[in-house]
Formats: C-alpha cells, structure tokens, sequence
C-alpha cells in the first residue's frame, strides 16, 4: 500500500469537527416526528432504540447546534420524503426510518429533541452525527488531537439507561419493554476510522484501533441484554473505499489500487471488511453466551456491494460512485462547496444515485439495503422474522417500497 494513502487530511472530516466544536441552545421543531406518530399495531416489537453515527442519527445533531448547524439543516437535505431538512443526512428517509414503518411503529425521535417521556412511548433513537464507538480519551491517550463532541456510544447507551426509568414504574415493566423492542446497536466505528484517518495516522496503526471498537460494542450489547434486549440488530461499517469522501481524497494513479468491476477502492473496502470480520466474529462470540436472544449482523457492506456491482439491475446510473449533490470536481466532492451550500448542485433525480453527499446514501440507495435487512438476504434472520408476530406479507410492505425502477 502506497504511503501517499497513509497522510492526506479529509476536510469532510474537518468541516464535521467545526460543526461539534460549539453548542448552541435552540428549540427544535419536531413537527414532522409527530405528524406521523401514531398508535402502534400489536407486534411483539413495540418500540426502537437506536445508537449510532450520521446513518441513523434523526435529528439529533440537529438540535444540539439548531438551524445554525450547517448546510445539512436545510434544503435540499430532506427533499425526497419529508420535504424539509430534519436533521438527517439524506435527501429522505434512513434505514431506521424503513425499519419503522416495516414494522407499523412511528419513526423514531431524536433523544435530544425529546420533552417528556410520552415523545418515546414509542422508542427513542440516541444516534448523533459524527459520533464515535470508543470515547475521547482513548484517542487523546493515542496523541490524537480531539476537536469532536463526547457522543460516543457509551455515552448514547447512558442516555438510554437514564430515559429507561421515565418509561416504566417497576422493574418488571422495564423489562418487559426492553425485552418487547428491537435495538439498532450502529452503525458506529466509522468516524473512528475517519478522525484518525484526519490526523494522519496510517491504515496499519488504525487497524490496531479496531480491536476496541469491537470491544465497546461488544460491551454495550452485553449490558443491553443483562437489562433484558431479545432481539438486537448490529450493522457492520459501508464499503468505505466507495464512498465518494474517500474515493476523493485516497485518489491514486495505479490502476492496481481500483477494482475493475466497481472502481471502489481496493485497500480502503479491505480495511472495512475487516472491521465487519471481527464485528461478526465477536456477535458469534455472543450468541454462544446467548443463545436466547436474537443477534442479527445487519451486513452494510455486502448490500451496497451488491449494488455497486450491478447498479442499473437496481435502477441506478452506470457509474453510482458520484454524489447527487456537491460541488463539482471528482465524484462531485467539492469540499469548499459542500452539498446545501449556495454554490453546490443537485441531481435532477437523486433515485438515479447511490450516494446523496459525499458520505450518505440517497434514499434510494438506503430503501434497497432497508429490504435486504428486513427481508433478507443481508441479515440472518431477516428483521420481518425475528418476530413471530410481525407480519411480513410482501402486500403489506408495497406501501413502503416501490418496485425497482
């Protein structure tokens, strides 16, 4: 692996690191949550907890720096489904979000925007764009120099454990509401990878970081399940050597370094597929200790892979590694005009494109993944028959997708 791919600097990661750098106390306005709030069918899964990073976070960065937070608090963020930036890094819905609505329960509120324990009689989700698995101190203890908030995902998994009390009366409710929800335990632990990546350090010393990502997942699973989870879903890391903010800024002249087939980056996808390695091995480690609670690897990477292979089969353009919406120069990243910027440009038609910014799926993208979790083929057991009760009839999920263009 060239050296050159060891020491360039990613201004995405910079710019990230700005927005966390001041909090701003602000009301956020979660109208659009509660429009489409409404009671819940009766399945054995009646409420969402969400942890994560930028992939599932619904708001949550959002309230923390308000309308002053950045391009992606305002349009053409939002643009697809709810047609209003909501916080969510996507022209329209997360995974989270189909995952929901598969499973009849409203989506899922941003902790942060929260008033009262009635706002997440439903779920809550703790997820924060820019968030890390391992906290600030191990990278201040690795000579790192931490200009991102304390979001890590002992930190959400805290906020969890501090809602809990406001959502039950006993301890036998308690557990009987852990044990009736569906966890969303990441994505996380690639913005681990990307603020190291951003201080330069080389993918070898960072592999050696993966161990301890591994580990606090692992951790917060285990504490999950002591507080009675049943069914949790853990979804490994993209394939980050196609995602355009790497694509950008890993850019090489040795034809080598590409793969033929999808021109993603080879070393860069190694790198992820060894984080989902020792994720998957230590979820197996678990279901030996567990075998009473369903732990399902929700496998990210194979699911874009499996796009990326064969976009127009999904009804994507030839080449799905640009942005929808950027600023121009390759893969449409543009650092200095960042999509939501004045200057940046939007796609006619973001359905035709794998990624929306420079590190986010479109909608589009997220809808296929969204199935291949809760029908299969990229999650054992499909999400639909983790519960018994869930009904998974194809007809019923017509409303929520459409057949591939």
């Amino acid at each position: 692996m060239a050296s050159s791919h060891h020491s360039l600097q990613f201004p995405l990661f910079t710019a990230l690191l700005a927005l966390l750098g001041t909090r701003l106390v602000v009301t956020y306005d979660t109208s659009i949550l509660k429009s489409t709030f409404a009671a819940a069918p009766a399945t054995c899964l009646t409420s969402i907890f969400s942890f994560g990073d930028s992939l599932a976070d619904t708001g949550n960065l959002l309230h923390y720096l308000g309308d002053d937070a950045g391009p992606f608090a305002h349009l053409p963020y939002g643009e697809t489904y709810f047609h209003n930036a909501t916080g969510r890094f996507s022209d329209g819905r997360l995974i989270i979000d189909f995952i929901a609505q598969s499973l009849g329960l409203p989506l899922v509120p941003p902790y942060l925007a929260g008033t009262n324990a009635q706002d997440f009689r439903y779920g809550a989700n703790f997820a924060v764009a820019g968030a890390t698995a391992l906290d600030n101190d191990f990278f201040r203890a690795k000579g790192l120099n931490v200009t991102w908030s304390e979001y890590s995902l002992v930190v959400q998994f805290n906020w969890f454990k501090q809602l809990l009390p406001s959502l039950c009366s006993t301890d036998s409710d308690c557990k009987g509401i852990i044990s009736n929800s569906l966890f969303l335990v990441g994505e996380i632990g690639w913005n681990d990878h990307g603020y190291s990546f951003n201080e330069g350090r080389t993918a070898d010393e960072i592999r050696t970081f993966i161990p301890n990502i591994i580990e606090v997942i692992s951790s917060v699973i285990d504490d999950l399940i002591k507080l009675g989870a049943k069914t949790l879903v853990v979804p490994g890391i993209f394939p980050s050597g196609c995602v355009p903010v790497y694509l950008t800024w890993m850019q090489s002249e040795i034809v080598e370094d590409y793969d033929p087939d999808t021109g993603c980056i080879k070393w860069v996808n190694e790198f992820s597929a060894y984080h989902n390695q020792l994720l998957q091995n230590e979820l197996d480690r678990i279901r030996r200790l567990h075998p009473h609670v369903t732990i399902i690897y929700a496998d990210y990477y194979e699911a874009l892979m499996s796009v990326f292979r064969s976009p127009e089969k999904f009804g994507f353009k030839k080449a799905p590694l640009d942005a929808c919406c950027g600023g121009g120069g390759p893969y449409n990243v543009n650092f200095s005009l960042p999509c939501g910027g004045p200057m940046a440009t939007v796609c006619k038609d973001p359905s035709k494109f794998v990624f929306w910014d420079d590190a986010h799926p479109t909608e589009a993208a997220t809808e296929i993944v969204a199935r291949g979790l809760l029908e299969g083929p990229y999650a054992y057991p499909p999400i639909l028959q983790a519960c018994s009760k869930v009904e998974s009839d194809a007809s019923q999920l017509q409303p929520l997708f459409h057949p591939t263009k």
